[in-house]
């Protein structure tokens, strides 16, 4: 027997809304918070095999489908799988799986409700039994039978064709101190920006560091911003007590929402999905380029999008309007530059990605490798191929760097925050993703410094070289063997910028770390205001292995990682958390000279140098480097140096000072 959970408006006749024909409310970017859930009938379903409901036009914002609220046609509704469309009146079926989040796509023109962090709330997850056994976080509880329905309630959104988002690589708090560097750092920046605020949060993968216990907190300090915020799940935020993948999920799926799924604002479809297979196996082995996977005594993880993922793709993108930009969101890139190496942190289907999308508008976004990459349509490096199966780009691939950096470490800045710069040298920052209709432009947003500085500048010297090769070979030594006690500092290496007739005979650069810089972008140099004349990049992206080592380092930002102070930090406390250095989930080490971070800048994909003629005449001079770029806006920094004959001394001269007596004041 069939029971039915009867409400006012839910067998009610209801008219239909076309899709796209939402009016705006008022002539205001902003749309006005709506709080509420999906309409979630129980009772037991008529058929087992499948799932109904109606997307509707939520007319008195209460997520309820009331008597006379109509059905929205057109619209995307998928169970992580198969896709559909809405009928004339809203009505949607869909096959059942046995664990699954049934969901809608947000349709352009249209939004749908939130929690009060700004979650969106689009999905119902259906897993009946809920996790297979007791984990950590808790994982995910029972869900029951199928629902009688799952109605979607949507209200008409004021965001057009021309809009911001803000892409976040990787946030990923450890801690309760470190949900406070992202809450004064990124939320702090994001609310004093002005201006009309993004459209969207989309973060890309590990939002936190294996404690799951601090997505709420998380969520709510994001949700500060009164910004919808999508989150993709990364390595860091799954269960990692799960023995299969199919339950990895399943704490993320409790406290966020699906980990596949997708959304439309103007003439965008982003696509967010977890490309991480953990644990990973048989399935991921099944072409033997994974060994890894079945091999290793302890649990692994891979890149790989699921069966059940490439068929939703396939399906949403043959539903989609080919006009339209399609933008994927997952934490594990596609291929990487820092990454090249390394077959687990690139994606094992890619090249099945990469000719799905052909034809198609396309941007590609990522995090995971904590560094910045923007690469252009075309590049290529050595390692691929091997790897993955990818011989050159067909469309951009951006490595969207980190909220947290270095993983929250290096020396605090200014602000008593963890200064961090990243791998390639980049700062902590963000993604300002601005579209206009389905163009769009990247440009990065250093937090801490103004919204237009594009760049580091730097001079790299063959006393920096000498330096960085001893703190370097240092610093890949036997942790357990080294002198504790670093060769050298950062007090070690002369100014940089003061330079002497042997300095250039020998060899000097100048270097431009342009953030995110592509093999497309343009950099020049005017000294003095001189002819422009352009830097080369060190990276050629054109199948060679990446170079690295001093000659390719970023001297501004190896100064600031090699010789961390903050670990020498040490008090009468009593408290041993508070003492020396600990980052993320490492085990804690006690106070000690200073030390390098976790990853230096010895190489990097958008390094820029100019090496500096062997004569220039002593004095005071001006270097001035700009910056075009196809698809970002333009740049340009000056930085001055001197030229010497002699270095002279550094530090106060006290022979000088000493060879004579200040003679008492006489009284007149």
């Amino acid at each position: 027997m069939t029971k039915w959970v009867r409400r006012a408006g839910l067998l009610a006749s209801a008219g239909s809304a076309a899709l796209g024909s939402a009016t705006a409310e008022a002539q205001s970017p902003v749309d006005t918070p709506w709080f509420a859930r999906i309409d979630v009938v129980r009772g037991d379903a008529p058929d087992p095999a499948t799932i109904r409901g109606r997307v509707f036009d939520d007319r008195n914002r209460d997520g309820r489908l009331d008597a006379g609220e109509r059905g929205v046609a057109g619209v995307k509704v998928s169970n992580g799988r198969e896709v559909v469309k809405t009928g004339a009146d809203g009505r949607y079926a869909l096959p059942v799986r046995s664990d699954m989040s049934v969901f809608v796509v947000q349709p352009s023109g249209w939004r749908v409700p939130t929690d009060r962090n700004f979650v969106p709330q689009f999905a119902y997850t259906h897993k009946p039994a809920g996790s297979p056994k007791r984990m950590r976080f808790g994982g995910l509880a029972p869900t029951g039978p199928l629902p009688v329905a799952i109605n979607f309630p949507l209200a008409p959104s004021k965001a057009g064709k021309d809009f911001n988002c803000a892409v976040l690589g990787d946030v990923q708090v450890y801690s309760g101190d470190e949900i406070g560097y992202a809450r004064d750092s990124l939320v702090r920046e994001l609310a004093d920006r002005g201006g009309t605020p993004p459209a969207c949060l989309f973060a890309l993968g590990d939002l936190v560091g294996d404690d799951l216990g601090l997505i709420p907190r998380l969520a709510e300090v994001l949700g500060a911003l009164k910004v919808p915020q999508w989150w993709v799940q990364g390595n860091h935020d799954y269960d990692s007590d799960a023995d299969r993948d199919a339950d990895s999920s399943d704490t993320w799926r409790r406290d966020y929402g699906p980990a596949t799924y997708a959304f439309e604002i103007g003439d965008v479809l982003f696509i967010g999905l977890d490309n991480v297979s953990y644990p990973c196996g048989e399935a991921d082995n099944r072409a033997g380029t994974r060994p890894f996977c079945v091999e290793y005594p302890q649990k692994s993880y891979n890149g790989r999008f699921t069966d059940d993922q490439m068929a939703f793709m396939a399906n949403l993108v043959a539903a989609t309007d080919p006009a339209k930009l399609i933008v994927l969101g997952h934490h594990i890139p596609l291929v990487g530059f820092d990454n090249r190496k390394e077959w687990a942190h690139q994606t094992q289907n890619a090249p099945e990605v990469h000719a799905m999308l052909a034809g198609r508008k396309a941007l590609d976004l990522s995090g995971h490798s904590h560094t910045l990459e923007n690469l252009a349509p075309g590049d290529s490096f050595e390692g691929w191929k091997q790897a993955v199966g990818v011989t050159s780009l067909p469309f951009r691939h951006v490595v969207a760097g980190a909220v947290a950096g270095d993983w929250w470490g290096g020396d605090y800045d200014v602000a008593g925050i963890p200064m961090s710069l990243q791998g390639d040298g980049s700062p902590r920052g963000y993604i300002d993703m601005r579209v206009r209709g389905s163009g769009y432009q990247l440009d990065y947003r250093a937090i801490g410094e103004r919204p237009e500085k594009a760049m580091w500048l730097s001079v790299n010297t063959p006393a920096f070289r000498e330096w960085a090769a001893r703190l370097l070979a240092w610093r890949n030594a036997d942790r357990k063997t080294r002198d504790p006690v670093p060769p050298l500092s950062v007090q070690d290496l002369p100014d940089e910028k003061l330079l002497t007739p042997a300095d250039l005979t020998a060899g000097s650069w100048l270097t431009a770390n342009v953030w995110l810089g592509d093999t497309r972008t343009k950099v020049t140099v005017s000294i003095d205001g001189g002819t422009p004349t352009p830097m080369e990049r060190t990276q050629a992206a054109r199948g060679e292995p990446g170079r690295e080592g001093p000659d390719y380092a970023d001297p501004f930002a190896l100064q600031r990682q090699l010789t961390v102070a903050r670990t020498a930090i040490a008090s009468r406390s009593g408290i041993p958390e508070n003492q020396g250095f600990i980052q993320g989930r490492q085990e804690r080490h006690p106070s000690a000279p200073p030390q390098p971070q976790g990853s230096v800048a010895d190489h990097g994909s958008h390094l820029w140098r100019y090496r500096l003629p062997g004569r220039i005449a002593p004095g005071i001079h001006i270097a001035t480097v700009s910056v075009r770029r196809p698809q970002g806006a333009s740049s340009k920094e000056s930085l001055v140096f001197e030229v010497r004959t002699e270095r002279p001394a550094r530090s106060f001269r006290f022979d000088v000072w000493n060879a004579f007596e200040d003679g008492k004041r006489v009284r007149e």
